[in-house]
């Protein structure tokens, strides 16, 4: 499995800043960091795509 620190959202077109990352968090909106892997917090690949292909899915319900 790949894991992607939060400087690498941006290659997968997230451009949210950490303060708001951390506040979807808190919300339940997007998945929170595996720690402890390395020196900075990361997230598994698979998570970041689900959430990009949600976010696909829902601009594609809105233009319908």
């Amino acid at each position: 499995m790949n894991f992607i620190p939060y400087r690498g959202f941006k290659e997968k077109g997230i451009s949210y800043s950490r303060p708001h990352i951390w506040r979807l968090i808190k919300a339940k909106k997007f998945p929170p960091p595996v720690k402890g892997l390395g020196a900075e917090d990361v997230w598994p690949e698979p998570e970041i795509d689900q959430i990009v292909a949600e976010r696909i899915a829902e601009r594609d319900l809105v233009a319908a």
